[in-house]
C-alpha cells in the first residue's frame, strides 16, 4: 500500500542530521536540513579545530546503509588498541580485541562532516539551508521561528515531521520539554578537557605510534592523543575544573609548562607549541544529557546528542548516534512508515540503550585514567580473552560488545555485570593467567551467562 510521505524538517546538519537526511531523501521523503553554520567552499564548520572521533563498528554500519562507506574509508586511520603511557616512561601496547578486524578508526570531525553535507546538499530530495538558526518552536501550529544569522531577519516555516538533531544544546528538546512538561537533565563532571596538538615530524610523519590511541593515565586525570592523516596527532587534556592540578590550578604558562614537564615529559617534549596551544583553544565541558520524552505524536522526534548527549570516553557519542538513525530506519520498514508507531516504539526501545551507553561511558573514564595501570586489571582482560577463545558464543568482553559487535547496549551492559563478578572471582588471589582453573572458569560462564 503507498504511504503518503510526510515532508520532513531536520534541525542540525551536523554528522547526525546530515546522515539522517541522507537516508530520508533516499527513502523518498522530501527533507529540509536547517542548519545555523555557514555554507564555506569546503561545506566544513568555519570556526575552530575539529576534534577526532572513534568511529566503530556501529558507526561504520550506518554509513554503508546510507552508501557512502568507500567515501569515508580514505579518511581513517586503524587504532589497533591503547599505547599506555607510564610515569616512569615506560609504554605498553592493549590491544582492543584479539581478530583482525576487532579495530576502531580515527577521523575527523570536521571531515566526515564536510563529506557528509556536501553529499546531503547534492542529494535530489534533501534541501540544506545554512545560516538558518532556529529561535523558537509552535508544535500548536507547526510552525518554527528562523534567524537568519547573516541578515538577523526572521521567518516562520511550517513542518510535518520535525526532527531535532541539533546537539547537546538542542533548542529543539527544550521547545518539546515544554510543550510535554517532560524532563531534561544535563549532569556535568567535575572535570573538563582541553585540544592540544603533537604535529608532525619530518616529511608528514607520525612522531608516535600511528595505529594506537595513546593513553597517559594519571589517576585522576590523563592525556589522550588520536592520529590525524597529516602526520600530526590531536591531543585531549580531561584534567579536573578546581583543585589541584587542575584547569583552575594552570593559570599562567609557568604552571603549565612546570605540570607538562612533570606529569606528560614524553608528550611535552612533541609538543612545540604546547603553551600558546592551551591558552588560545577553549575549555571544553564533558557532561551527559537525558531527558524524557524523546519525541510528540508524529510530529516531532529528538535524535542523538540532542536526545542522550554522552561523554567521550567509550568513543560511542557518533556510534550511537548513527545507529539511532539505522534503528529508526528499520522501524519505518516495520510501521510501513507510520510515524506515530516509529516514534513510540524508537523511544522505547532506544532509551534503555541510550542509558546504558551513558553509564559505560562514564565507567571508562576511570577505567582509562587509573584502572589501566592496575596489574589485575591487565590480568582480568587476559582471562577475558581466553574466555572468548574458549567459549566465543558465551563470552565476549563488555569493549568488544559495545565495539565490535551490534548487540543492544543495554544487553552489553547487563552481560557485563555478570562478567565482571566472574573475572573478580577468577583473578583473586593469582597473579598470573597460568594459575586460572579453566574448568571451573567455564562452569562459571555456562551457568551464569
Amino acid at each position: 500500500m503507498a504511504v503518503d510521505k510526510k515532508q520532513i524538517t531536520i534541525v542540525g546538519a551536523g554528522l547526525t542530521g546530515s546522515l539522517l537526511g541522507l537516508r530520508l531523501g533516499q527513502r523518498g521523503y522530501k527533507v529540509d536540513l536547517l542548519e545555523r553554520r555557514r555554507q564555506t567552499s569546503e561545506n566544513a564548520e568555519d570556526s575552530g579545530r575539529s576534534i577526532n572521533l572513534a568511529l566503530s563498528r556501529r558507526g561504520i554500519d550506518a554509513l554503508k546503509v546510507v552508501g557512502i562507506m568507500e567515501d569515508v574509508a580514505p579518511l581513517l586511520i586503524p587504532m589497533k588498541g591503547r599505547m599506555l603511557h607510564f610515569e616512569n616512561g615506560d609504554k605498553e601496547f592493549s590491544p582492543y580485541g584479539q581478530r583482525a578486524e576487532e579495530v576502531i578508526y580515527s577521523v575527523s570531525r570536521r571531515d566526515l562532516n564536510r563529506l557528509l553535507v556536501t553529499r546531503a546538499v547534492e542529494a535530489p530530495d534533501v534541501n540544506v539551508v545554512f545560516e538558518q538558526k532556529c529561535t523558537s518552536i509552535d508544535f500548536d501550529a507547526s510552525r518554527l521561528t528562523l534567524e537568519d544569522v547573516g541578515s538577523g531577519e526572521s521567518q516562520d516555516r511550517s513542518f510535518e515531521l520535525l526532527i531535532g538533531c541539533d546537539g547537546a544544546g538542542s533548542k529543539v528538546r527544550r521547545a518539546l520539554m515544554e510543550k510535554t512538561g517532560g524532563i531534561s537533565i544535563s549532569d556535568f563532571l567535575d572535570h573538563d578537557y582541553k585540544e592540544l596538538e603533537i604535529p608532525s615530524g619530518e616529511a608528514g610523519t607520525w612522531q608516535l605510534e600511528k595505529e594506537a590511541l595513546h593513553i597517559w593515565p594519571r589517576g585522576e586525570f590523563m592525556l589522550i592523543s588520536l592520529p590525524n592523516l597529516d602526520g600530526s596527532f590531536t591531543v585531549t587534556l580531561f584534567l579536573p575544573k578546581m583543585g589541584t592540578p587542575s584547569f583552575e590550578s594552570l593559570a599562567d604558562k609557568v604552571s603549565v609548562e612546570a605540570f607538562f614537564e612533570k606529569t606528560f615529559p614524553t608528550a611535552r617534549a612533541l609538543m612545540p607549541d604546547l603553551v600558546d596551544d592551551f591558552f588560545c583553544n577553549p575549555t571544553g565541558r564533558l557532561g551527559t544529557v537525558r531527558c524524557q520524552p524523546w519525541h510528540l505524536e508524529d510530529k516531532c522526534l529528538l535524535l542523538g546528542d540532542a536526545a542522550h548527549a554522552i561523554v567521550p570516553f567509550h568513543g560511542q557519542g557518533m556510534n550511537c548516534a548513527f545507529e539511532d538513525c539505522v534503528v529508526l530506519d528499520g522501524l519505518l520498514d516495520t510501521h510501513n512508515e507510520d510515524w506515530a508507531a516509529v516514534n513510540v516504539q524508537f523511544s522505547k526501545h532506544r532509551k534503555p540503550d541510550a542509558d546504558a551507553i551513558a553509564q559505560m561511558a562514564i565507567e571508562n573514564y576511570t577505567t582509562m585514567r587509573s584502572t589501566v595501570t592496575d596489574p589485575k586489571y591487565s590480568l582480568k582482560k587476559a582471562i577475558g580473552f581466553e574466555l572468548e577463545r574458549r567459549l566465543p558464543e558465551l563470552f565476549i568482553p563488555r569493549y568488544s560488545m559495545v565495539m565490535f559487535h551490534d548487540m543492544p547496549y543495554s544487553e552489553a551492559l547487563e552481560k557485563g555485570e555478570i562478567q565482571r563478578t566472574i573475572l573478580n572471582r577468577l583473578a583473586d588471589g593469582i597473579q598470573s593467567i597460568d594459575s586460572v582453573d579453566w574448568e571451573q572458569a567455564e562452569a562459571m560462564v555456562k551457568s551464569r551467562i
